[in-house]
């Protein structure tokens, strides 16, 4: 979470150079300069990114069937992780009419966030399974406050707790495997980004915002020691963010604000291989985004809305 802030920080300031004559208000990202336009494409080359950091992989950890109702339930810590790309800004010039290509360095993004699904009800007894029965699933992602040196980051609030519903359309038995869809939303929470430099230079990032939402068609089945899982579903990411940038050089100083906000939906397919380990299950999940787009001005040597790979690893305990 800090590397994107930093990486959005040091293309705001770089953009908002004192070269530039008089401050600039950038209330539209898409009819003004190319010192807003830069920041623009940095943050939403970033921000899907994160967007599928947040919404991960199965909405339970590991879990494709329903619960089998109350008073079954499943907690789940995991570490979300996506292999991508950040924007190299190395020797950035600005100023150019036209479009031009940023390099790319390998990077990602990554985010802990824990699980929780709760049985309402078991459904109908179909032969030797049910349907419909119901749980009730959520989600909670944690933002600390930071403070380093010149560094400040602020959560409005340090925790986002999503919610949503699974529905089963086979309950797991010892002869067949559970099948279920689910939707979900989950958010990163708000948050307030403070920069400075030693020469009065400062940049603040507000109101910088991802929300998601996501349906998945799941699997699982239990094997003795293991179980095996796989879904496919849908992700729709929203972010939106606001910035002020004050640079200052001797004399001279610049001042320059901007919001933006975009929206790009993706199919994600993956798969899971869960230990059971009596009351704990250690679980790994691996899978892909693809799809979508993302309208920027310039252009990187490796889309915006490229593929993604992700890994989800954690621990779940279910009664």
């Amino acid at each position: 979470m800090r590397r994107l802030m930093v990486v959005s920080a040091v293309a705001l300031t770089v953009a908002f150079t004192p070269s530039r004559a008089s401050a600039q208000t950038c209330s539209n990202p898409s009819q003004i300069g190319d010192a807003c336009a830069v920041a623009s494409d940095f943050f939403r080359y970033m921000a899907p990114q994160f967007g599928t950091a947040i919404a991960g992989g199965s909405h339970t950890l590991g879990i494709g069937t329903n619960l089998g109702g109350f008073p079954h339930f499943a907690v789940a810590l995991r570490a979300n992780a996506v292999l991508g790309n950040f924007p190299t800004i190395d020797n950035v010039q600005l100023g150019a009419a036209n479009p031009r290509n940023f390099a790319v360095e390998d990077g990602g993004a990554a985010m802990v966030t824990a699980d929780f699904a709760l049985g309402l009800t078991k459904g109908f007894n179909v032969g030797v399974t049910r349907i419909g029965g119901i749980d009730l699933i959520g989600g909670v992602t944690y933002v600390p406050t930071l403070e380093e040196d010149n560094f400040t980051l602020t959560p409005q609030s340090n925790v986002s707790v999503g919610l949503g519903a699974r529905v089963g359309l086979l309950q797991q038995s010892a002869l067949i495997p559970g099948v279920a869809f689910s939707y979900m939303k989950r958010d990163l929470p708000t948050v307030d980004l403070t920069s400075s430099a030693d020469d009065g230079s400062t940049f603040d990032l507000n109101d910088f915002s991802i929300k998601t939402s996501s349906w998945r068609l799941s699997a699982q089945k239990n094997l003795l020691l293991f179980q095996l899982g796989a879904g496919i579903g849908g992700d729709t990411y929203d972010f939106s963010t606001a910035a002020t940038v004050n640079v200052v050089d001797g004399p001279l100083s610049a001042t320059g604000s901007f919001s933006d906000k975009a929206s790009m939906s993706r199919t994600t397919m993956y798969g899971s291989l869960g230990l059971n380990l009596f009351l704990v299950k250690v679980v790994i999940e691996g899978g892909q985004v693809s799809g979508g787009s993302i309208a920027t001005q310039n252009t990187f040597d490796t889309p915006a809305d490229e593929k993604r790979l992700y890994a989800n690893v954690g621990l779940r305990i279910s009664f």
